[in-house]
């Protein structure tokens, strides 16, 4: 599933929230807006640091990115996308690592003329330790990012199943949005939280039981029945995910030996999740 973008045109530039993770889409994303206003990107929030929602900001070139602290360091530790044989191959085009030059910590009101958009962080780690919406009170729409998904598997492995399930409840929900752009998938309603909750909770409720009855993540995603959630795209992402949910059951029991406090060996994840896929590269639709 690719990425959802969106823009706020004004009267003196635009406001983007999140560019894209190849050229090619990023150059129609500018086309797009270009189709609306001549008006130039003025500002471009990044929701989170992943690629597919950053790779594609250095095209914005007249503009001003901005995202939360802890997504700059992310982003220059990652880098731009490549291929490397665990995703199916994407031509990325001529991309230029271009990280935020304004970031905050907890919130950041953007006028769009008169029109109020808030960048608030997620608080905690959900689906990154840096998530944030943009939320239009006055028009009551959401920009979730990937806090919310739409028809698709989440994949926490950068954030905590936990901590996802609880910014949903205690922070997404509280806003009241009528509308909600999902990071991934068609716009919905409020409706797509308990969607998401009630993934998650089923993803937590899993690794309680497999880790108590001693398998592996791996093991566990190919005993378990997805139910409904087979119907998402990419369930093999529940090994990933239950990567992640190991993990945060082993950060609540420090006195655990042997556990990771909460650490997850990302290529070994990626790597079960291959497997689980029958060792095909998993799916990217770039």
């Amino acid at each position: 599933m690719i990425n959802n973008t969106g823009f706020l045109p004004a009267r003196d530039g635009v406001t983007a929230i999140d560019a894209c993770s190849t050229q090619r889409r990023t150059r129609d994303f500018l086309e797009t807006i270009r189709a609306v206003t001549k008006l130039p990107v003025r500002t471009l929030v990044n929701t989170h640091h992943h690629p597919d929602h950053t790779a594609g900001n250095g095209l914005f070139t007249q503009a001003t990115i901005v995202a939360h602290d802890n997504a700059r360091p992310e982003m220059r530790l990652l880098g731009l996308p490549r291929n490397t044989g665990i995703w199916t191959d994407v031509n990325y085009g001529d991309l230029q690592l271009t990280l935020p030059f304004l970031t905050f910590a907890d919130r950041l009101t953007l006028w769009v003329d008169e029109l109020r958009c808030e960048l608030l962080f997620a608080g905690q780690p959900a689906h990154t330790n840096n998530d944030i919406v943009a939320w239009i009170p006055e028009r009551s729409v959401l920009f979730a990012g990937d806090l919310l998904f739409n028809g698709g598997t989440p994949l926490l492995l950068s954030g905590s199943v936990t901590g996802a399930a609880e910014v949903l409840e205690n922070f997404v929900r509280p806003l009241g949005a009528r509308t909600i752009v999902p990071g991934h998938g068609p716009v919905a309603g409020p409706e797509i939280i308990d969607e998401v909750l009630g993934y998650l909770r089923f993803v937590r409720e899993t690794a309680v039981r497999a880790r108590a009855a001693g398998l592996t993540p791996l093991e566990a995603g190919r005993e378990c029945d997805l139910g409904r959630y087979a119907e998402w795209s990419d369930p093999e992402r529940i090994v990933g995910n239950l990567h992640r949910a190991y993990a945060d059951l082993a950060a609540a029991e420090p006195e655990q030996a042997g556990d990771a406090g909460g650490a997850v060996d990302m290529l070994g994840a990626l790597a079960d999740m291959v497997t689980y896929n029958g060792g095909r590269p998993l799916t990217c639709l770039a």
